[in-house]
């Protein structure tokens, strides 16, 4: 019998350091509760953003990326495509999938074209304060009625949501080049091109210290009543330095995102009309008017706001997970799933409708390739934000921190001169090896 007694023993635990920082990592990530999927979303929008930028400087000897005017535009293209994947989290979580929304997209703003160059303008007379109101409510309504028929085909039809809005991308494009014959319909509402953005399109300094204030109150008053809740139900508290540190986290990112939109000035053009139409006797050079934050993207900010306390606060949330974890388990469990994938995709086909306000306010216009292939880029930016194509998982911030990272890529390929065939091989390895990481992160949590 061989004695083993004095034989060495195979080091069971990691050198102290690892172990340590591995636990003092640990502990932080469950004190804070914070996300480690859009933690890593986070890094690596930071890399795309530095690499972009170095790039710029090695070659050009000067980085175009890393400037107010470069992030204050991609903030604003972003926009469109992050708020319909607020809409397609939703849809995936349910085990759908919405190939028409840019069809959707194209097809709604064609007819708010119509509506506000043509048919309003006759009865209300040009330049009627309330062309654009009446617009926006209606194709943000066409937009739903287009879902909710879609969602009653999937539902009540048992029509897959594949074949449902695959057909429905080639009908509504279709429908749109018929209602325009073709033709681009311009100019939209001066009203509503402030929907789009541009020097106009924003709320100036003082609008954007205000957005940033209410931002600071928001997660503050958020952190506290989190805390009063928990006491309320009894449930464990984070450390008082874990919110003193989310609270912190969230108003520096408020301020920080003031300071650069602040930072971007009016162009020397605009300013000059300015002086011109307001009788002032300064030099241009010697007025710094700020942008701050555009409209589309504090469209965005509401959209965000609005879905993620849908998701998380309210029973059609729950109803929404309960349906993607296990659909047959919900019906038994008494939860109409048929009207609720009718109401899912009414929500999808009216952030669309909203979407094509922002873009053909964008454009001041309206054209039947309005759209085109956005469907990709929202299905990628949910998938990429960390929506399960397999359902029941996915987060609104996550998918629109997705739609920053696709359109930093696509604004920074255009930046270094990447032609479009490139831009695509870039998008479509990007949005499958987002996939390929999100199969390894459900193995590895299984």
């Amino acid at each position: 019998m061989t004695d083993t007694t004095n034989a060495p023993a195979a080091p069971s635990n990691p050198p102290p350091s690892q172990a340590t920082d591995k636990s003092v990592w640990s502990r932080f990530l469950t004190a804070t509760e914070l996300d480690t999927r859009l933690i890593g979303m986070v890094v690596a929008l930071i890399l795309i953003w530095g690499g972009f930028h170095m790039y710029g400087v090695l070659v050009n000897g000067q980085g175009f990326f890393l400037t107010p005017r470069n992030l204050w535009n991609l903030s604003v293209q972003t926009s469109s495509i992050g708020i319909m994947a607020t809409g397609m989290v939703l849809v995936i979580i349910t085990r759908h999938i919405d190939l028409s929304v840019g069809s959707i997209l194209g097809f709604t703003a064609i007819l708010m074209g119509m509506m506000q160059v043509r048919i309003l303008p006759e009865y209300l007379g040009l330049g009627h304060p309330l062309i654009w109101v009446i617009t926006v409510i209606f194709g943000i309504i066409c937009g739903m009625l287009i879902g909710a028929f879609q969602g009653s085909l999937i539902a009540y039809g048992g029509i897959p949501a594949f074949i449902v809005t695959l057909g429905g991308l080639l009908v509504w494009r279709g429908c749109a080049f018929l209602v325009a014959r073709g033709e681009t319909i311009s100019p939209v509402d001066s009203t509503f091109t402030l929907l789009g953005g541009g020097p106009y399109g924003a709320v100036g300094s003082t609008g954007s210290w205000i957005v940033g204030a209410i931002i600071c109150a928001g997660v503050i008053f958020m952190i506290v009543n989190g805390r009063r809740q928990r006491t309320k139900f009894q449930f464990k508290q984070r450390p008082a330095w874990a919110d003193s540190f989310l609270a912190i986290l969230g108003c520096a990112t408020a301020i920080g995102a003031v300071l650069l939109v602040n930072s971007y000035p009016w162009p020397t053009g605009i300013v000059r009309q300015y002086i011109a139409a307001n009788d002032l006797t300064v030099e241009p050079d010697s007025l710094f008017i700020s942008h701050g934050f555009a409209i589309p993207v504090l469209i965005l900010m509401v959209v965000a706001v609005v879905m993620n306390f849908v998701m998380n606060r309210t029973r059609f949330g729950r109803y929404v997970f309960a349906i993607g974890g296990n659909p047959e388990a919900a019906a038994l469990a008494g939860i109409d799933t048929k009207w609720m994938t009718v109401k899912i995709f009414a929500i999808m086909g009216g952030l669309a409708g909203l979407s094509a306000v922002v873009a053909s306010a964008r454009l001041n216009s309206a054209t039947n390739a309005l759209g085109t292939l956005d469907e990709l880029y929202v299905i990628a930016a949910a998938v990429i934000g960390g929506t399960s194509l397999a359902g029941g998982v996915g987060t609104i911030f996550g998918a629109i921190l997705g739609a920053l990272v696709m359109q930093s890529l696509q604004s920074g390929m255009v930046l270094i001169g990447f032609d479009a065939g490139m831009q695509q091989v870039v998008v479509g390895s990007v949005l499958v090896l987002a996939v390929f990481l999100d199969i390894l992160y459900r193995r590895k949590s299984k």
